[in-house]
């Protein structure tokens, strides 16, 4: 056992000291990104979870379906997690929360063969205060997930793929 760890970290050691970084980053994924805003925020932050947590009253959740060399996504959702311009009109309820949610179907360069990207969505979700992440996109669009979890899909975008492999597009490879 000592010996097939020892090999295996002697790989990961190898593999990182001698591919050079652009093969390293000649591959990537194309997947949904999840990012978060907090309460008063006009910051994305990726979320370090899935969307199973507990959000507050005034949040803002945001998805991307974004292409990505790096285990956390980078590029977060083109609207700014504003949760005044997109929730201001929406009165507060006894027992609701209010959550800001924007979904941006991200750029036509790694968008799946054949498919159009879509329009970004952009709602303020009235829910139950013990809503999750999960829950407030459930009431607004199909979601689409792997049985390990993972998002896949909102509103058939993409139509059959989930977090797939592929080569670096041309247009976002760095020059």
């Amino acid at each position: 056992m000592k010996k097939t760890i020892t090999a295996l970290v002697a790989a990961v050691l190898f593999t990182q000291t001698f591919i050079p970084q652009a093969e390293a980053a000649s591959k990537g994924w194309r997947y949904w990104g999840y990012y978060q805003a907090a309460a008063k925020s006009s910051t994305w932050k990726a979320a370090m979870t899935g969307p199973t947590v507990d959000i507050a009253d005034g949040s803002v959740e945001g998805w991307i379906f974004t292409f990505s060399s790096d285990d956390v996504p980078s590029t977060p959702p083109l609207v700014k997690p504003n949760f005044q311009s997109i929730c201001g009109t929406t009165k507060a309820e006894a027992g609701l929360k209010r959550v800001g949610l924007v979904i941006d179907f991200g750029g036509s360069a790694y968008a799946p063969k054949g498919e159009k990207v879509q329009k970004t969505i952009i709602r303020c979700v009235l829910t139950a205060k013990d809503s999750q992440g999960i829950d407030v996109l459930a009431q607004e669009i199909k979601v689409r997930q792997a049985n390990s979890g993972l998002i896949c899909g909102f509103n058939n975008y993409p139509a059959r793929e989930c977090g797939v492999e592929i080569t670096t597009p041309s247009s976002l490879s760095k020059k």
